[in-house]
């Protein structure tokens, strides 16, 4: 499908998958946020649409907070891209440490890390064996898990579809109480991934208790030496399967990887202090850039 000349655009679909895809390869992004299933499951969420600035593939977006952004261009003439883009007073979101040094350190923009959007990437490894006493509170909790539970572990297929979202159901009801419009937008990202799953590239693993679905995770490969998590979910109510499920999707998938980035804790507490509690060895830093007001 033919991609519109900015200032047009048109909604990003299924079809830009392959495009996006070889972009993303050649450019083996660090940025959880980049990848086509990252992109496309939360389309409706960022309304996200495609334009050709410059000859640049430029993904343009919304915020929760209704702000328009636009992520680092692809391709193409990027400091032109940016120039034009900057000129309309659009915001620039997603760029990394390399990006940002190469493109933004021009006395005619504003610029500004964004720690509520980093990136937390750990040794994989370190996840699936969970070594040391630096995890023995992870470990603790799983055996008291595995020790008053007859469990499985699986490879998420389809077969086990309507049961992670008959548990992304129960989940979102809990969540619910503490949570507003972003709640919802993820649970709808979260069931069209278990949906579409196979045709946009994800791969997980299903904790089964008692015939049914106690926690899953979904992600999918960010670079050559890393994976990312995109989707984790897990019965708030059974000690210790969010531990498990944590675990073996670092034990049993994308095992060429040395890292396994788990995304960012949008500024919650609660999910920071679980994120820092796996010791993650470096944040990946994200930036966000706009024209200076001269």
């Amino acid at each position: 499908m033919k991609i519109p000349v900015y200032p047009d655009s048109r909604p990003l679909t299924l079809a830009d998958k392959q495009l996006l895809d070889r972009i993303y390869t050649d450019l083996q992004p660090r940025v959880s946020e980049l990848t086509f299933a990252g992109l496309y499951l939360f389309r409706t969420a960022h309304e996200y649409r495609v334009t050709l600035v410059a000859d640049s593939l430029v993904l343009l977006g919304k915020g929760y907070d209704e702000a328009q952004y636009f992520l680092p261009p692809l391709g193409g003439d990027v400091e032109k891209a940016l120039a034009i883009l900057f000129k309309d007073r659009l915001l620039l979101y997603g760029a990394d440490e390399s990006f940002a040094g190469m493109y933004l350190s021009a006395g005619n923009m504003i610029t500004s890390e964004e720690r509520d959007s980093f990136d937390y990437l750990y040794l994989r490894e370190e996840l699936a064996t969970l070594p040391g006493n630096r995890f023995h509170k992870k470990k603790n909790r799983i055996s008291y898990f595995t020790a008053r539970h007859n469990y499985e572990v699986a490879i998420y297929s389809s077969q086990y579809c309507r049961g992670c979202l008959a548990l992304l159901e129960s989940w979102g009801l809990v969540a619910s109480r503490e949570a507003g419009r972003s709640l919802s937008l993820e649970v709808q990202a979260t069931s069209e991934a278990l949906n579409l799953a196979g045709e946009i590239g994800l791969e997980g693993v299903v904790i089964i208790v008692d015939a049914r679905v106690a926690a899953f995770a979904l992600g999918e490969r960010l670079n050559s030496e890393t994976s990312v998590c995109h989707f984790e979910k897990s019965d708030p109510f059974m000690e210790g399967v969010s531990q498990l499920v944590n675990r073996e999707f670092a034990r049993l998938l994308f095992t060429e990887c040395r890292f396994l980035n788990r995304e960012q804790d949008l500024g919650e507490a609660g999910l920071r202090n679980a994120k820092l509690s796996y010791h993650p060895v470096e944040l990946v830093k994200k930036y966000r850039a706009t024209p200076s007001r001269s």
